[in-house]
């Protein structure tokens, strides 16, 4: 069956069970401009009051900018609110017809997402702790510390190489204040000072992919993930304990692996481990994600906007632990044009189709 037959099938019998994985920050770039043109989300409303509320500019005019510039829509008090508020405005069009969102998990800063969307907390306190720690990051005296870099370690299939594994590891060994941030599929995310990302950049064997050269380092991000970031641990504890925590209301995933159970998880320690271990330790993406699809064994994983970014690092993780025999970048491929995908990008037209209602 052809990509594009795909992209009418009827809908299933029974809704397809989701896993929910939402985007971090850094996910909304010159391509998705415009993604919010059009669409009636209960969610971005309550996150259009909190930012109104804040004096801060609407979601909906940023997105509405006539040309992309990366001071604006890149800069901290403005990119987590547009991916977080993308990501929530996709899931409202979900229809309930094809898709059951049966567990929700987040890369990064997604996991604040994720909070809203299991309803750990609240949408108007996920998009207070959202534009509040975006807000920080943005600012020298709250938490611009250091960067991020990213660094692939699978070969052009996808398969993990341990020669770039071990030389990554060997990197944050011997470089001080290098920290593995984010552990993303086939990718290392690193976290340090100016001087650690320096001294990484010029160890790492340089690679050249997608017509980029790597390492990379992230516009406008700082440490996140690394024990560099615990001031910015103990403004969050102090200001935003408050919030309204609470068990979710489906399963929650983590940047440890660790299952939040519905009725049964702790809101203190969900509160806890948000606002100081999410912020200082590594985000394992890949540990997170094999937990939560051995646990809920979802028929799709789903991926709200903005973007499509994770789909290499999902596909990566997939191949990783043989997800429903996919062994390969050519199996993941093959499936993804089937008439059964496993990955559902809503950033991507027409993976869109198999999801979201149509329009009126």
């Amino acid at each position: 069956m052809s990509h594009s037959e795909s992209s009418h099938l009827p809908a299933p019998t029974h809704p397809l069970r989701a896993l929910v994985l939402c985007p971090g920050r850094g996910s909304y770039q010159r391509d998705q401009l415009g993604s919010l043109q059009g669409l009636a989300s209960p969610a971005l409303d309550v996150f259009e009051d909190e930012r109104d509320a804040a004096g801060r500019p609407s979601v909906r005019s940023l997105d509405a900018e006539p040309r992309f510039s990366p001071r604006l829509h890149v800069a901290g008090e403005h990119a987590s609110a547009l991916t977080a508020a993308i990501s929530l405005a996709d899931l409202d069009q979900l229809d309930p017809a094809r898709i059951s969102v049966v567990a929700a998990c987040g890369n990064s800063m997604g996991w604040y997402t994720a909070l809203g969307v299991a309803g750990a907390l609240p949408i108007a306190d996920c998009a207070e702790l959202v534009d509040t720690m975006g807000w920080w990051q943005s600012r020298q005296e709250y938490g611009l510390i250091g960067g991020q870099l990213v660094y692939p370690m699978v070969d052009a299939d996808w398969h993990a190489d341990p020669k770039l594994r071990a030389a990554v590891d060997d990197a944050v060994d011997a470089i001080p204040d290098l920290y593995w941030s984010i552990r993303l599929g086939g990718q290392a995310v690193l976290g340090g000072t100016e001087d650690a990302l320096a001294a990484a950049k010029a160890r790492l064997p340089v690679q050249q992919q997608a017509g980029l050269d790597f390492p990379l380092r992230l516009p406008l991000h700082s440490a996140f993930h690394t024990p560099l970031m615990s001031a910015t641990a103990q403004r969050a504890q102090h200001e935003l304990s408050w919030l309204g925590w609470r068990a979710p209301n489906i399963p929650l995933f983590d940047g440890t692996g660790r299952h939040w159970r519905p009725r049964w998880a702790d809101p203190a320690a969900l509160r806890d481990y948000t606002l100081g271990t999410q912020i200082t330790t590594t985000f394992d993406f890949s540990t997170m994600l094999r937990t939560a699809l051995g646990a809920i064994a979802p028929d799709v994983v789903i991926l709200p906007g903005p973007g499509s970014n994770l789909g290499g690092a999902v596909a990566q993780v997939m191949i990783d632990c043989d997800w429903q025999g996919l062994s390969s970048k050519a199996d993941f491929i093959a499936r993804q044009t089937s008439a059964h995908p496993v990955l559902l990008s809503l950033g991507r037209p027409d993976q869109r189709k198999l999801a979201v209602l149509s329009p009126p």
